[in-house]
């Protein structure tokens, strides 16, 4: 059986069901998959899997209920919020999951029920790869050619 350290036995205890909160459900599926990443205890690492298949099909099922009241004021903002979450590994690291998703669906180690749902999301992450690799890098200034990242330049700065 896996050891769980002291400060992860709450996470483990706590009783998760169809009405808990999705914010709770989300933060628990975060410290699934943070001690996950952290873990070298394969025992450990098959427990994490398993609460972390629970917590995200609980999560699913949520998915389609309005918001609770309580939590309106909390994803209310009065201005847009500067960022937004964004999926953006390296080109090197999104390839690797690429052929990963590619070696499960050759290896057939997954169920036949699932080779739908891995295919989508491979179609979803090469087309992201193509996109990311066939992006634009550089820009045009009136103070010549600048890293896009770098140049905070506005749309009449362009040159064409």
């Amino acid at each position: 059986m896996a050891t769980i350290p002291t400060q992860n036995r709450a996470l483990f205890s706590s009783p998760l069901s169809s009405t808990t909160d999705f914010t709770v459900l989300t933060n628990h599926c975060e410290q699934f998959a943070e001690i996950l990443l952290e873990s070298s205890n394969p025992a450990q690492r098959q427990l994490l899997c398993a609460k972390m298949a629970h917590c995200l099909a609980l999560l699913q099922s949520t998915m389609g209920n309005p918001i609770p009241p309580h939590l309106v004021e909390r994803l209310t903002v009065d201005e847009p919020p500067s960022s937004s979450p964004r999926f953006e590994p390296e080109s090197d690291l999104l390839c690797e999951y690429c052929q990963v998703l590619v070696r499960l669906l050759t290896d057939r180690t997954i169920s036949q029920d699932m080779e739908p749902t891995i295919i989508g999301l491979l179609f979803e992450l090469v087309n992201y790869l193509a996109d990311e690799l066939r992006a634009p890098r550089w820009i045009r200034t009136a103070d010549g050619v600048k890293i896009i990242e770098e140049a905070e330049v506005s749309k009449e700065h362009w040159i064409p």
